[in-house]
């Protein structure tokens, strides 16, 4: 790819948006352009953490194993967003494993050299930390979630939490992006596949939401709301 490309497509990223070109031509600077298979890893949680990515294109599963080889998936990334979101200004591992859940072009930057251009561009490194702090939050209320709610609570407020993070309006409803199983929509909240299977089924008979024709979901998010809220 040449510099030209790549500057364009950072120039995409959110949290490259508000640089001048002098600063974002040193972010291309240090920049590759790597793509990935479906199925295959960008990282395994415990290797040796080298590189912060950016996705222009594709999909990316970020989820944690615990020593019995049970998945917890911690999101599910799409264009625009970057990953690990922790890691930077020390030296360690990878605290997940990042598969390709579709083929995926990514823009591949050095941690090494990450942190000093952050520290050239103090801009940068705020707009860094309210991306963290952003998913500290979202962290936080998922935690709430699991405490406070029932299962099929959570499940409603999952896949309102999906429609604001990987779906695309389409009239009254929201059409889910990546193809997601049962069992990853288990694992994000850390409950079994047979209850999920069973709680989207109760929830077409609703009408609260359709698979269309290529397998997507697609959500009523405000008839969702009203299972939790009304």
């Amino acid at each position: 790819m040449t510099n030209s490309w790549v500057f364009e497509r950072l120039r995409s990223v959110p949290l490259f948006r508000e640089l001048s070109d002098e600063e974002l031509t040193s972010i291309v600077a240090i920049s590759q352009v790597r793509t990935y298979q479906p199925k295959s890893y960008v990282f395994m949680q415990g290797d040796m953490l080298e590189n912060v990515y950016f996705i222009h294109s594709g999909t990316i599963k970020i989820y944690k194993t615990d020593r019995n080889g049970k998945e917890q998936i911690v999101s599910i990334l799409q264009n625009g967003e970057m990953f690990p979101h922790t890691g930077f200004f020390r030296k360690g591992s990878y605290p997940a494993h990042a598969e390709v859940m579709e083929e995926s072009t990514l823009i591949v930057i050095p941690i090494k050299d990450f942190e000093e251009t952050l520290m050239l561009f103090p801009v940068l490194s705020i707009k860094l930390f309210r991306v963290m702090s952003e998913k500290i939050i979202d962290l936080q209320n998922r935690l709430e979630e699991q405490i406070l709610h029932n299962t099929y609570e959570q499940i409603v407020l999952l896949l309102l939490r999906l429609t604001k993070t990987n779906a695309l309006p389409q009239g009254k409803l929201y059409r889910l992006t990546t193809h997601l199983t049962n069992r990853e929509l288990a694992n994000m909240i850390g409950t079994s596949r047979e209850t999920v299977s069973r709680t989207l089924n109760q929830m077409k008979r609703k009408g609260l939401i359709l698979v269309d024709d290529d397998g997507y979901y697609l959500v009523d998010a405000e008839q969702l709301e009203k299972e939790i809220f009304m």
